[in-house]
């Protein structure tokens, strides 16, 4: 049995020095030392000796399971060095290579669209002002001369959250409670998210308006188009054009719809504008008598006009964009490039 210990002694030392992975090392453990090790196996024999034999192969077997424990404790430690030595030497870093520059985001189209418009009217002494996106039917309609059976609601596919309560069809219920809040003069825009059922290449379910008021004394139709003339170009350039047709909206009288030169052709007529050399770009008139009543306003001392133009529509003019949808699918490839 002595023979058998030295033999499994000489057999573990020879082993370990072949090891180089944490995982040889500790297969080997197992191998020799373990429950059902090698040197178990060979304990299991001394109960077949003689009392006097017994005492001696004990002290073989401590002294050969302390010289393998030490030498698995010593190759333990040096594996650990040699992986750590190694790892540092691969993952180090060399502090004089330039750093990594992180990718910097940009403002989106629309806020870049917001941010220029309002910068422009502000210079003109208009305000910005805001209201909340879910709205009483009677701020969003029927103060703006929406009366409960005018066909004109049906101008706008309304989301209703209950029988009087909605998504706001447009910003102009923000005209309403500046209104109600304060006396004239006024002189607001009112830019935020609008929402309608409608989608395709130019319609969105969500989207931006931003539309504007200006009540006091002696305002006129001229004052009107003077505004709306400077706002175009400063906007899309001092060359653009710009013309009003008819039009019909229920809380302004007379109702215009307002074009600007094709800024694609300069208005010499192209596939965009369908060689009219003209694009639609916003709404606007005098305000209906009717919606000042609503608010506690004379018309016989004060008149305004209002307008309204969509977000989406202006980016797009500006930016050559052919899709509305490119603005909502978050595309990277797309975003970067304002």
């Amino acid at each position: 049995m002595r023979q058998q210990l030295e033999q499994m002694q000489k057999d573990a030392l020879a082993a370990l020095a072949g090891v180089t992975t944490e995982e040889q090392l500790q297969a080997l453990k197992v191998r020799f030392l373990g429950k059902k090790g090698e040197l178990t196996s060979i304990m299991k024999g001394i109960g077949a000796l003689s009392s006097d034999e017994r005492p001696v192969i004990g002290q073989v077997v401590n002294s050969v399971r302390d010289c393998l424990e030490e030498s698995f404790a010593t190759c333990a430690a040096t594996l650990k060095a040699s992986l750590k030595k190694a790892k540092l030497q691969n993952e180090r870093i060399d502090v004089t290579l330039p750093g990594r520059r992180s990718p910097r985001g940009t403002k989106h189209p629309v806020t870049l669209v917001v941010e220029e418009i309002c910068d422009i009217f502000s210079g003109l002494g208009f305000l910005v002002a805001e209201g909340p996106e879910i709205e009483l039917d009677y701020y969003n309609f029927e103060a703006l001369n929406f009366p409960k059976d005018h066909p004109a609601r049906d101008m706008q596919d309304t989301f209703f959250v209950q029988d009087n309560l909605l998504l706001r069809t447009h910003t102009s219920p923000v005209q309403i409670r500046t209104m109600l809040q304060q006396q004239p003069p006024v002189r607001i825009i009112a830019p935020g998210t609008v929402y309608r059922c409608d989608y395709d290449a130019t319609h969105s379910p969500m989207f931006h308006q931003i539309e504007g008021l200006m009540v006091d004394k002696g305002i006129t139709f001229g004052d009107l188009k003077g505004i709306l003339t400077i706002f175009t170009n400063q906007m899309f350039g001092n060359d653009i054009g710009v013309r009003l047709r008819p039009s019909f909206f229920p809380f302004t009288e007379p109702s215009a719809e307002v074009d600007i030169a094709c800024v694609i052709c300069r208005g010499k007529g192209c596939r965009v504008c369908k060689n009219s050399g003209w694009l639609e770009i916003l709404g606007a008139g005098m305000v209906d008598p009717e919606v000042f009543r609503h608010v506690g306003y004379d018309a016989e001392k004060v008149n305004g006009f209002a307008f309204g133009m969509g977000i989406e529509r202006v980016a797009m003019l500006k930016y050559g964009i052919n899709d509305m949808r490119l603005l909502f699918e978050n595309d990277v490839r797309f975003l970067s490039q304002f």
